[in-house]
């Protein structure tokens, strides 16, 4: 193992099930699906670009391309998912959850970006990362918009792209913090049948674990430790969204495979 992020064999085998089997015919891979996995994996861990990746890596214009090809295809959706319903099986848990927490995290964004927008609360200039999270702290689903739409807003364009997806079991209770109180609470409860249940923060000035509130924030801590993260790099906004979902898998992967 070259870098602390490489996969170890078992963590490998949690994954190599869910790549394509290489074809009968045409040039065989000169790079196996675990190089280039590797690749990635330091990439979102350390933030270089994808041209400073190291010379002992396959080239990073061939790492860049199937990154882009599984992201197109869905592969990493898939993968995220697979292993979440893993980790909650493994937690005594039903692979589907039926409550959530919903929060926004607001971030810098580079001047390539597509779009961005600024948040006059935060006074950050760049994109918000509206994540929806299991009581596990699991990633449900992550959207990333302009800073400058409401938390509200853009939690309901997050709960529309949820429960428009078929799933056999859906969240039918929604934590979230005040910055999500108005209509949006009757909206989930009257669209989606969903309840919403608002934790305001105490006035006195003592700490305090709010119920429920803290799963969010310490999922916004794991994601805080890939480097790629700290700001958002990347031109279009589904690419950040892909690079949440490959540092969940790196977190969730370690974790099923950790005696």
């Amino acid at each position: 193992m070259r870098y602390t992020t490489d996969l170890r064999d078992p963590e490998w085998q949690l994954l190599q099930h869910g790549f394509p089997k290489p074809g009968q015919t045409g040039r065989p891979r000169e790079h196996s699906y675990r190089e280039l996995l590797n690749a990635m994996f330091y990439l979102v861990r350390t933030a270089c670009q994808w041209r400073n990746l190291p010379k002992d890596f396959a080239p990073w214009g061939t790492v860049y391309h199937y990154f882009r090809v599984w992201k197109k295809s869905g592969l990493w959706k898939t993968l995220h998912t697979r292993l979440r319903q893993q980790v909650r099986l493994a937690e005594d848990r039903k692979s589907q959850p039926s409550a959530a927490i919903v929060d926004s995290q607001s971030v810098k964004s580079s001047e390539c970006s597509d779009e961005r927008g600024y948040d006059s609360g935060k006074k950050i200039n760049g994109r918000k990362r509206h994540v929806l999270v299991d009581t596990l702290g699991l990633v449900l689903l992550v959207m990333v918009l302009p800073a400058n739409i409401q938390d509200r807003d853009g939690a309901r364009q997050l709960l529309a792209k949820h429960f428009g997806r078929r799933t056999r079991r859906r969240v039918k209770q929604v934590w979230a913090d005040g910055g999500y109180t108005g209509t949006f609470v009757a909206w989930a409860r009257a669209l989606w049948r969903c309840t919403v249940e608002i934790v305001k923060r105490t006035d006195a000035h003592t700490f305090k674990v709010l119920p429920r509130r803290w799963v969010v924030e310490r999922t916004f801590g794991w994601l805080n430790r890939y480097r790629r993260l700290s700001r958002d790099y990347e031109r279009p906004a589904p690419t950040g969204e892909t690079m949440v979902y490959l540092a969940m898998i790196r977190l969730m992967v370690a974790r099923l495979a950790s005696p």
